[in-house]
């Protein structure tokens, strides 16, 4: 059976993956190695040093590249890392078109690292595709998009937004780290490249950080494999191995994400303390009828606002709760619950955030695989 008539539940297992060569192991082998004996120079099987290439890293590239129906998947050593890959793409002078509610280290890399570089970003509402044709001109060379966005929920229409980067000749990436491949897939919707913080669904224990990235084309592949092996913020085969474990699992967990993600946000919408919940499965939601469009499900993420908007109601909500833990980060087995403006976006000056809806009474959920009860009752006692 070809690879490519295979089934999303089959990939997350199969995809890309072959018994190894030397002892016929099911599950990729740890090649804890950073070198390769050499027959002659140059003459070896494929592996020369470990920044450029090792056999467990390409076995998650595989993995990545068949699962997001991409030909070249690429693993990095966190999603920041990957985004920087992308980002190097780029040269002094050129444009970048981006939501102005993205995660917050994004954010960081954007404005911090690479503006000084001289390229320019522009943070905008990307609900209406419109809106983003106003802001390109002749040095727009990349449109970087979430969908959902990190913390609030907004959902971008990928087609849209690629039928106007091909109109102009513009890359089109797509952060999609809070849908997955279960959810959404890019590429498919006319996307150039995908980028996933895979230390987030894909690994999905909350035990690894690695970034990725998938693209359909050779050439455009050819230039981030140099960037990868150039500056080299690769993963290690541990790491690699971990994600590639998690993949294995990722349409089970998906499906118990997504189906308590449901459970949760209709509680939280009808309880009389809470304001406003933020989640795409709502039909009054913006954009829902894109969402669902280009989604197979609506996903676990939730964010909602106290009645009254409170930041000490909210802080003390988030200290109170038991099974969900405060953390940073999202997409594990276990549910988190975050502060966005202290924590993941306190990067983004209040006055930018707040813009955007990321106000300092936002609560964001990771809604993990518990019993979808002990979630409910944890979440009622410490609303109160």
């Amino acid at each position: 059976m070809s690879e490519k008539g295979l089934g999303f539940n089959s990939k997350t297992i199969h995809g890309g993956q072959h018994p190894d060569k030397a002892y016929g192991a099911v599950m990729p082998p740890i090649y804890q190695t950073s070198t390769y004996a050499q027959t002659t120079p140059g003459g070896h099987q494929g592996f020369e040093y470990s920044r450029s290439a090792n056999p467990t890293r390409t076995a998650l590239e595989n993995s990545l590249a068949s699962i997001e129906n991409g030909n070249y998947g690429l693993a990095f050593g966190s999603g920041l890392a990957a985004i920087d890959a992308v980002i190097k793409l780029l040269s002094t002078g050129d444009e970048v078109v981006t939501t102005n509610d993205l995660y917050g280290g994004s954010y960081r890399l954007f404005k911090k690292i690479f503006e000084k570089f001289g390229i320019t970003f522009h943070f905008i509402g990307m609900q209406n595709s419109e809106n983003i044709a106003d802001h390109i001109n002749e040095k727009t060379k990349l449109i970087w998009v979430e969908t959902p966005t990190n913390p609030m929920m907004n959902i971008i229409d990928i087609v849209a937004v690629s039928k106007l980067a091909k109109k102009h000749n513009i890359l089109l990436a797509v952060d999609n780290t809070f849908a997955t491949p279960y959810l959404q897939l890019p590429l498919d919707l006319g996307a150039d490249i995908v980028m996933h913080s895979a230390t987030k669904y894909l690994g999905g224990h909350s035990d690894v950080v690695v970034g990725a990235l998938v693209v359909k084309e050779k050439e455009l592949a050819d230039r981030l494999y140099f960037i990868q092996n150039a500056s080299g913020a690769v993963c290690g085969p541990m790491d690699s191995f971990l994600v590639l474990r998690g993949i294995k699992t990722l349409h089970i967990r998906m499906q118990r994400h997504c189906e308590n993600g449901k459970t949760i946000a209709n509680y939280l919408k009808s309880h009389p303390k809470i304001e406003k919940v933020y989640w795409p499965g709502f039909e009054d939601h913006p954009n829902h009828s894109i969402a669902k469009s280009q989604m197979k499900d609506f996903g676990g993420m939730i964010s909602f606002v106290t009645k009254g908007a409170n930041y000490r109601d909210a802080i003390a909500i988030v200290e109170k709760l038991k099974l969900f833990t405060l953390a940073e980060s999202l997409g594990g087995v276990e549910s988190l619950a975050g502060h966005p403006a202290s924590m993941t976006h306190a990067s983004i000056p209040k006055e930018e955030r707040e813009k955007s809806g990321v106000v300092d009474a936002l609560i964001r959920l990771s809604v993990g695989i518990e019993d979808e009860n002990d979630l409910i009752a944890d979440l009622e006692q410490a609303i109160g």
